[in-house]
C-alpha cells in the first residue's frame, strides 16, 4: 500500500504523486486514468529498485486536513 496525492494540474490533467517514492509522478486526462497510471508507475519504480538491488523505501507519510 502506498499513499498517493492527486490533484488537478494547470493543464487540466490530473496529477498523481507517491511521496514515499521520490520522483514517482504520473498523470491522466481523468482522475481514474491518473490513478491507474500511478499504480503502474509505483510498480515499475519498485521493480527497478529490486532489480538494481536497492532498498525499497517504506511508506512513511501520514496526511491530514488542516483548516486555515
Amino acid at each position: 500500500m502506498r499513499q498517493v496525492i492527486i490533484y488537478k494540474g494547470e493543464d487540466n490533467y490530473w496529477v498523481a504523486e507517491c511521496p514515499s517514492l521520490p520522483g514517482c509522478i504520473s498523470q491522466g486526462k481523468t482522475r481514474e486514468e491518473a490513478v491507474a497510471n500511478i499504480k503502474e508507475a509505483i510498480e515499475g519504480y519498485i521493480e527497478t529498485l529490486k532489480q538494481d538491488k536497492l532498498p525499497v523505501p517504506k511508506e512513511h507519510y501520514d496526511t491530514m486536513m488542516v483548516a486555515v
